[in-house]
């Protein structure tokens, strides 16, 4: 019977000796979840681990693009399309995309994801040279005006990765984890380009129309855990590898809210946790509001991902999100510095 290992993470200034560091960040356990398809969840003592089972969950995650994982990490988003689902538009032109992109990292993003394809449902697959047309010289202007924190290509297509690149940019987040286009991980790992993995049931195009699964929490599981071991095998390491559960990518509210309940699950991949939840359509549908509106929602989702140890953000109130993680840690460990 496959299990599956989901820490229960707490964060507090004070700890029992038996706790165990939760992948080299802020949080920590001393027991845990045991989930399978075949019996009722169970939680135990961490003690009753196995060894390469606290392994996975212990070990500090590497840097990722130069950024340590042990404090939380906020991705700013830029999308250069007219047609995103909540800033379509805003970020369109070369020079309101850059000036965008500036001013996001005055304001606490650590790095910066360029995406030239909407992926909101419903939306059709863009052409290759005009995604190329939308991010590689928004990504080559922000390098001439001296952004030097990390910048990641959104996209699921191997020439527009070579073009951003080329560019200055530094990771590729594929929402379609490396599935779309069999020639993007190998350039991954022909470049050393660390990657993203999300996971998405279906295309932008199709994907929200009536998605299913046996176990949502457990099917995302092992999806991502089949790509790392794959991108493993091309001679990508699972330290340069973050995974991303993919909220809203084929997934209804109660996948979503499953997903996120249980999010601490994913440590268990031995890599970084990236969740992006920014203004998605479930935040509306529980919370209210469009666009914009949607911020202290999304902050909420951010802030009890952080809870689960999720080590970055993506998002696109950059400011607003900053001010609340600052104010979450100095809360939750009655100390701050400036």
């Amino acid at each position: 019977m496959m299990q599956y290992i989901r820490p229960l993470v707490q964060i507090a200034a004070a700890r029992p000796e038996s706790a165990l560091p939760l992948a080299g960040g802020w949080g920590w356990f001393t027991h845990v979840e045991i989930l399978s398809r075949d019996a009722a969840p169970q939680v135990v003592a961490a003690s009753a681990l196995t060894v390469a089972q606290t392994e996975r969950l212990v070990t500090p995650r590497a840097p990722v693009t130069g950024l340590t994982l042990d404090a939380p990490r906020i991705m700013g988003i830029v999308n250069t399309t007219p047609d995103s689902f909540s800033d379509g538009g805003v970020h369109e032109s070369l020079s309101d995309a850059v000036a965008g992109g500036l001013d996001m990292i005055k304001n606490g993003a650590h790095i910066l994801d360029i995406g030239g394809e909407s992926t909101r449902p419903g939306a059709s697959v863009v052409d290759p040279a005009i995604e190329i047309q939308r991010t590689a010289p928004v990504i080559q202007a922000l390098r001439g005006q001296g952004a030097c924190c990390p910048i990641s290509i959104d996209t699921r297509k191997t020439s527009v990765a070579q073009a951003a690149l080329a560019a200055g940019a530094d990771l590729i987040n594929d929402v379609a984890g490396f599935t779309y286009d069999a020639a993007l991980a190998p350039l991954a790992a022909q470049t050393g380009a660390p990657v993203c993995v999300m996971h998405a049931q279906g295309d932008p195009a199709t994907m929200q129309k009536d998605p299913q699964y046996g176990d949502v929490l457990l099917d995302v599981y092992d999806f991502l855990e089949g790509q790392i071991t794959a991108l493993e095998q091309i001679g990508i390491p699972r330290s340069r590898i973050l995974a991303d559960p993919g909220i809203g990518f084929g997934k209804t509210l109660a996948h979503n809210l499953a997903l996120l309940a249980r999010i601490s699950l994913f440590h268990s991949l031995g890599t970084g946790i990236l969740l992006g939840a920014s203004r998605k359509r479930f935040i509306g549908t529980i919370g209210g509001g469009e666009g914009a509106a949607r911020a202290p929602g999304s902050i909420g989702v951010a802030l009890a991902g952080l809870a689960q140890g999720v080590q970055m953000v993506r998002v696109h109130d950059v400011e607003q999100t900053a001010q609340a993680i600052a104010l979450w840690r100095a809360s939750t460990t009655g100390s701050w510095h400036d």
